[in-house]
């Protein structure tokens, strides 16, 4: 096992390291094969899995949870409530030095292009100026992008 751990570790090394092996889609690849090669030997029953393929007992559907409509509507008077109690401008200037920290230039010879910063202390003051997770991520999303996962074939 570790043998086949290190050999594996080699080809991730020799894609240049696991970002660009990411980059190139072999990690995804390697797991879309291994749920295929799973699915196709469960349906096969080559792979027998109790209650699932093989020794399944017939039950009733179970009750589906269902959130009514009045939920959404109490989360959201909540949300403005807690905007209009907030000091909003306390709110923008920790989403500003945590966009700021965010940005910081990376350290010379550290890979990719994430900041050097440590931005826990910042979203925790953003956290304690009652910013929410959305704006947060947004402030984040603003300096980063988006990640968008390539398609693999």
């Amino acid at each position: 096992m570790e043998k086949g751990a290190f050999d594996y570790f080699g080809k991730l090394d020799a894609m240049g390291g696991m970002v660009k092996a990411i980059e190139r889609g072999y990690p995804q690849r390697e797991v879309a094969e291994a749920s295929y090669q799973f699915q196709r030997a469960a349906e096969a029953k080559e792979k027998i899995m109790v209650g699932a393929n093989d020794f399944v007992v017939e039950e009733e559907s179970p009750t589906i949870l269902y959130i009514d409509e009045s939920v959404a509507r109490h989360q959201s008077a909540k949300l403005k409530a807690l905007r209009a109690r907030r000091s909003n401008e306390e709110v923008q200037r920790r989403l500003q030095s945590l966009k700021k920290a965010a940005a910081e230039e990376p350290k010379a010879g550290s890979s990719g292009n994430v900041s050097s910063a440590n931005t826990m202390p910042y979203i925790v003051d953003a956290v304690r100026a009652y910013a929410t997770v959305g704006e947060i991520c947004d402030a984040l999303r603003e300096v980063y992008g988006t990640y968008t996962e390539a398609s693999i074939t």
